[in-house]
């Protein structure tokens, strides 16, 4: 796995490091070597001397250099619908939104999915992932137009092809029309997967399997997908414990809460991870730790839909992974991982523990290591160590937003949203001084404005 040592290099120094690492190896001034799509090197001081096929070298003075963020919850399809149903709950938000995103076509997925990562990639993710489950009849090719997008953006990618089959007619929330038959959602999760998944190293496209959530898949579709992806080797994501009503949704379906519901259906386990999980007693967590099952942690979405406040300092005392999500942008409009790092510690801060509940080292892994290690991708990206890929970020620390603040990861992490100056994912720059190298920001707006007022459109006839 190591880098070929004819690869070209990048060589970054006069920055402060941190890593990420198993010790949380911090340097106040060192260096990074890139090879190819590897970190060759990272240390103190300046680079070796005698470094051959050096392309680019990098003065990063007044930088901080920390692993690409990686998030692990997202719906793409949701960029159309920002700035709608603004002061609903969940369940209310799902009811007033569901008929508007069952009407999507391809197009629309593919602007959307552009929208979304553009929005993340400028702001330092550099390993993305959407869970798509809305495949109205006829809507076209959306996982294909979704994984386009990520790969045309050159962020590293994760689609958890997502399934409904619980429409209103069997007392779920969307539409009939908007849902899969049982054998149709499997179908479509396999084909997509065998197409589309890479299990290497350095893969920038993955697929999980992925039924949307409780309430709006049958038990016999979680069963079934659960072995399907454990059969086709590939992770599982879900939704999981996001509200006191799905909870007793639960008791009343089931007969039990969601945790003792996944887990008769085969969906606890270290290949598997769960969006939100803010209504979990010590039972739960315990379960969860148990099996090593991941969490992605939404803490603005969570806010801006009244969720509650998940018990993530509890969750990383027992063991359990967990990582941050951005969540769909019409639940967290900003469409930002970055702000999470500061929403996580900040909104856990309100919760049981106060101000022993996340600090700022706690936050950044959050959002690095701990996303790589609930995307199952631990072992390549979240950290900065050599022989792991080349997901870096540059963060510019010397600007008035945060030169006053001596500690350059509590500036990056209690401070405002920090610029950008370079975003390297597998060795490849796609961000320069905030802006994306790899597509037209100004075009993607016009494209996502003019795909939202088509959605609308559409809708409003119905």
């Amino acid at each position: 796995m190591a880098a070929s040592s004819a690869a070209e290099r990048v060589v970054i120094e006069n920055c402060a490091i941190a890593t990420v690492d198993a010790g949380d190896t911090e340097i106040a001034s060192g260096h990074l070597v890139l090879a190819g799509n590897r970190i060759e090197s990272v240390g103190a001081g300046g680079a070796p001397e005698g470094l051959g096929n050096v392309a680019r070298r990098i003065d990063a003075t007044g930088h901080l250099a920390t692993p690409g963020l990686v998030n692990t919850h997202h719906h793409f399809y949701q960029w159309l619908t920002r700035g709608l149903a603004t002061d609903h709950n969940l369940f209310d938000w799902l009811v007033a939104l569901y008929p508007t995103w069952a009407r999507i076509d391809e197009p629309m997925a593919y602007a959307a999915a552009q929208g979304s990562l553009a929005m993340m990639a400028r702001g330092g993710v550099t390993t993305a992932m959407d869970h798509h489950y809305v495949f109205p009849r006829g809507s076209g090719d959306l996982s294909g137009a979704i994984i386009r997008a990520a790969r045309e953006t050159g962020v590293r990618f994760t689609l958890a092809r997502g399934s409904m089959d619980r429409g209103e007619s069997d007392g779920g929330l969307p539409p009939d029309f908007a849902v899969e038959s049982l054998d149709d959602a499997l179908a479509a999760t396999e084909a997509t997967v065998r197409q589309h998944h890479d299990s290497s190293f350095d893969a920038m496209t993955q697929v999980a399997g992925a039924p949307c959530s409780p309430f709006s898949v049958s038990t016999e579709l979680m069963r079934q997908g659960a072995e399907l992806a454990r059969r086709l080797g590939v992770r599982l994501h879900t939704h999981g414990s996001e509200t006191v009503e799905e909870e007793k949704f639960c008791h009343e379906l089931f007969g039990m809460g969601p945790t003792d519901y996944f887990e008769s259906t085969g969906w606890l386990g270290e290949d598997v991870w769960m969006a939100h999980c803010v209504h979990m007693n010590d039972a739960d967590i315990a379960a969860f730790a148990r099996t090593r099952t991941g969490v992605a942690h939404c803490p603005s979405s969570n806010a801006r839909l009244a969720a509650g406040i998940a018990r993530v300092p509890d969750m990383l005392a027992a063991g359990v992974p967990v990582g941050l999500g951005v969540d769909g942008t019409a639940s967290n409009e900003s469409g930002e991982l970055h702000t999470e790092l500061r929403g996580a510690l900040l909104v856990n801060r309100l919760g049981a523990h106060r101000e022993a509940a996340l600090n700022a080292r706690e936050a950044l892994r959050l959002g690095t290591y701990g996303g790589a290690r609930v995307l199952g991708r631990a072992a390549e990206t979240g950290s900065l160590e050599p022989g792991k890929l080349a997901d870096l970020v540059l963060w510019r620390m010397d600007t008035l937003a945060h030169s006053s603040i001596a500690d350059p990861v509590t500036a990056l992490v209690f401070g405002a949203a920090a610029p950008v100056t370079a975003s390297f994912v597998n060795g490849r720059q796609i961000v320069e001084n905030g802006r994306l190298l790899t597509v037209d920001e100004d075009a993607i707006a016009r494209s996502t404005r003019d795909e939202a007022r088509r959605l609308a459109r559409i809708a409003a006839q119905d």
